[in-house]
This record gives structure tokens, sequence and C-alpha cells, in this order.
């Protein structure tokens, strides 16, 4: 049970299954260490990525136990002051990998950013994933995916998970709209301002990429950005949604219960759609976040792989 949390409906529920159990660990999403004999031990790895001739930083937590585990990739938002790290410990606790990236022009990652950047990044942080030598080197189960985006890691999540194979569960928290938000800029100039001074606020003087580059790319491609017309391409794929009561309209509980919606009409019945009455960043539902989780990967995401 999530204390102090109002969910929303949960649009065409899974069927029931058991919990999956990782080979060699029972399920804890953050209340156990991994116990002190297991081999290999839980570790870190600092990795590099190459996307369209630059280097992404980022890191592999290594889950405790032999063999092959199931991948959850981390996608962070803009500017990627929450990295969600703490979800990616409960999940390699859970004994999955958990893979974080900075995206090209973030956190010390060469490049520029963009939203078309962000989205070749993504599909380059899968494909590095699924190499043979990688998923052997850091022993990733490349049948067992789950991309977690947040903000505009969430929108990179929804943007992408429909043209990857359906085994790929998506997971969307707080998830951005972006061409909803470019869209609504007509009707609402005041959002339109505060997004510029955001982009302001948030890119340095003398930077490849302006305040102004961002707002025209959001601007130009207002429908191409908007994540609810990939609904149809999803297949019967594994999706949980989760949107904060205190958010901004294109991120928002109402865009996350539209977005369900869109996925069920579409045919999919493995759509879960939560709500926390909280912020942005989840800040007071971080363990309840983490539970909430790791049980939906070792349930309806682990039945649909």
């Amino acid at each position: 049970m999530i204390c102090g949390a109002s969910f929303a409906l949960v649009l065409a529920a899974s069927p029931p299954v058991q919990a999956q159990a990782i080979p060699g660990r029972a399920a804890a999403a953050r209340g156990e260490d991994p116990p002190s004999g297991m081999q290999p031990p839980a570790s870190m790895e600092e990795i590099a990525i190459q996307s369209h001739g630059s280097r992404m930083n980022g890191i592999v937590y290594m889950a405790a136990g032999a063999g092959a585990h199931p991948l959850v990739i981390f996608f962070h938002g803009y500017p990627g002051n929450e990295r969600n790290l703490d979800l990616a410990q409960a999940v390699r606790r859970a004994g999955y990998q958990a893979l974080y990236v900075d995206f090209r022009g973030m956190w010390g990652s060469g490049g520029t950013f963009s939203f078309a950047n962000g989205l070749e990044d993504a599909r380059a942080i899968l494909a590095w994933a699924r190499t043979p030598a990688i998923a052997a080197k850091y022993h990733f189960d490349p049948r067992r995916i789950a991309v977690v985006g947040h903000s505009f890691g969430g929108w990179l999540t929804l943007m992408t998970v429909a043209q990857e194979p359906r085994s790929v569960c998506a997971v969307g928290l707080a998830a951005w709209n972006v061409g909803l938000a470019a869209q609504r800029f007509g009707a609402h100039p005041d959002e339109r301002t505060a997004s510029r001074d955001y982009f302001r606020a948030t890119t340095a003087p003398g930077a490849p990429v302006h305040a102004g580059d961002l707002l025209g790319e959001m601007t130009a491609h207002a429908r191409d950005y908007d994540y609810f017309a990939q609904a149809p391409a999803f297949g019967n794929r594994a999706v949980l949604l989760v949107g904060a009561t205190r958010d901004s309209p294109d991120e928002g509980v109402a865009v996350h219960q539209k977005m369900g919606a869109a996925l069920q009409e579409a045919g999919d019945t493995h759509v879960t759609v939560k709500q926390f009455e909280d912020d942005h960043p989840f800040s007071n539902h971080r363990l309840a976040l983490a539970d909430l989780l790791v049980n939906w990967l070792n349930t309806d995401c682990a039945s649909t792989q």
C-alpha cells in the first residue's frame, strides 16, 4: 500500500501474475541489501556511449549475482537535476541492472543538447545496450528491457519505445509532452514566456544551444513532438504512467490519463496509470515510487517479456 497517494484508474489492468524472482535474489525494492556472500557482488561501472560522434557519460549499477539480469534504462529530465538514481539503486537491489546516461550537451557529455538530439541519443542508448558484446560484458538480458523516463526523459521514452520490440516496457514519470506544451503557447502566452525564461536560466551564455533555439524547435515541431500520436504504434506492451497533482498542464495527471486512454483505445491491455499528490519530482513519495516501480517491473512488465 502506498500511503498518502491518490491513485487514478488502472486502465485495462493486466491479468494477475506471480512476481517473477530474479535468479539468486528476492525482490527487495529498498529495505534489503544483497547477501554478503553473493558472487559477483553488486558494483558500479562507468561507461561511455557514442551518439553521432559525441561521447555520452553514464554508469551501470550492476546487481549482485551471476548470470544475465533484466535491464532498466533511466532517461533523465531537462536539465537533469532529478536523476532518479534512488530508483536505479532500488531496481538494482531487486536484481535488475540499472543504466543511467547523461544526454549530449548535459552534465559533461559531449555534443549539443536539443530535442531532436535527445531522440537520437535515446535510440543510441538502446542500440548500445543490445550490442552482443556489451550485453555479455555487463550481464544484460537484451530480451528483458524496461525504459524509465522522468519529465523530458518521459517524453523521450514515450516517443521512442513505440519503435522498439513489444518486450520493451515503458515508464513515464511526470512525462513532459513537449508537443502539447508548444501547441498551448498560442492560447497561453504566459506558458511560452515561462518556458523561454526557464531555458534562459538553464543554458549558459556562450553555450552551443540558446533558449531561443529550444523554444523555436518546440514550436516548429509542435505536432511531431506530441507523444499522444505515438499511441497506435505501441502495440500491446506494458506501460506505467505516473502523474503528479501539483504539476503543469503539459506534464500533469490529465496528460497521463489521456495517454493511458489513447493506448487502451489502440488495443494495449497492459497500461497502468497512477498519480501521487505531489510535485513534479515526486519529492514526498520517493520510497513509494520505488516500491511501485519494482512491483510493476516484477509483475506487469515481466508478464509481457
